[in-house]
């Protein structure tokens, strides 16, 4: 054989092992290269995945922390709203407090007094003194605050179209509240006018709106009070957002004379249930005197009396629970 053609066989072969060697190498060097990417993206793919389990978590809790927070203030306002100084505010009472406590102490004083004087027996006269100065001057305070939200209510549909209508054409939103102040009827002009009162000295918008909220504490001002402080937030179309209120205040207050109408037979049944024991009474009173005396002159008729009382007001306050729906 010939020397040159060894030497090139032999070279040739030198070359393929070198090949073979370098490819290997790099195979190794590769995959190794590749396991290490990998490991370095699977590492940053749970890294991701933790932090953003963690962002959720936080995000969680604040957002529990702000509903809690939110649910303590709609308790203490609640609370608030139930004191006798709010309760003579929402009825628009020029009366302090301890005056009206006064008043009501000098009521049961007179009416412990009168029925002393004309020889009623001592429950009676403390069950008259406690109606006369307790329950008394509570029920005609409840009575005005019931008529004038009932009054506010109804009117109140109609101020959101004059702002929707103000908005649309160009006015500004304080403009529009200063026409319902001054073209509405009482309540709502007044409660409007304070509002517009306390926006001319610089108090925020929201925070007359929540002075507003804690005169007249109905939902109707809570929406609108939302939807003022979420487009001041965030933005958007305050008509249409207003207009949208409209109609679920129309839509509201005709759900509630739908619920009057098919409660209505209830409560007739319930208020001649809860008259006819007084009326049978007063009857027989007057046709037969001496039957009815014995009730009024001896002991044991005075405790049936008083038993009755108690159980015909149990009576009444449980079918006005039956037939009251809150809405």
């Amino acid at each position: 054989m010939d020397q040159q053609l060894i030497i090139a066989i032999a070279g040739a072969g030198m070359v393929g092992i070198l090949g073979l060697l370098l490819l290997g190498g790099g195979g190794s060097a590769n995959s190794s290269r590749v396991r290490e990417l990998t490991g370095q993206t699977s590492v940053r793919g749970s890294l991701r995945d933790r932090l953003k389990q963690d962002d959720q978590g936080s995000r969680r809790k604040q957002i529990e922390e702000t509903l809690g927070k939110l649910e303590e203030r709609q308790k203490q306002k609640k609370k608030k709203a139930k004191s006798l100084e709010s309760r003579l505010i929402q009825a628009d009472w020029s009366v302090e407090p301890s005056k009206f406590t006064t008043i009501s102490l000098i009521l049961a004083v007179v009416a412990t007094g009168l029925l002393f004087v004309m020889g009623a027996p001592l429950p009676v006269v403390a069950g008259g003194g406690f109606v006369a100065g307790f329950g008394l001057p509570r029920f005609i305070l409840g009575t005005a605050i019931n008529k004038r939200q009932k009054k506010f209510t109804e009117q109140f549909a109609d101020g959101m179209d004059i702002i929707v209508r103000g908005v649309r054409t160009g006015l500004p939103l304080g403009d529009c509240l200063k026409i319902i102040a001054h073209e509405s009827p009482e309540p709502m002009a007044t409660e409007f006018r304070r509002v517009v009162e306390g926006e001319s000295v610089g108090i925020p918008v929201e925070v007359c709106l929540e002075q507003m909220y804690e005169r007249m504490p109905t939902p109707e001002v809570n929406f609108f009070a939302t939807v003022l402080n979420i487009q001041k937030t965030s933005g958007g179309n305050l008509g249409e957002s207003l207009a949208n209120l409209s109609n679920v205040l129309r839509g509201r207050k005709q759900l509630v004379e739908k619920i009057k109408a098919l409660s209505a037979e209830a409560k007739m049944s319930a208020m001649i249930i809860g008259a006819m024991p007084i009326v049978v009474g007063v009857l027989v009173s007057i046709l037969s005197p001496d039957y009815m005396a014995e009730l009024f002159t001896t002991d044991r008729g005075q405790k049936n009396m008083m038993i009755g009382g108690i159980m015909m007001i149990v009576g009444v306050v449980w079918m006005r629970k039956m037939i009251n729906f809150k809405f």
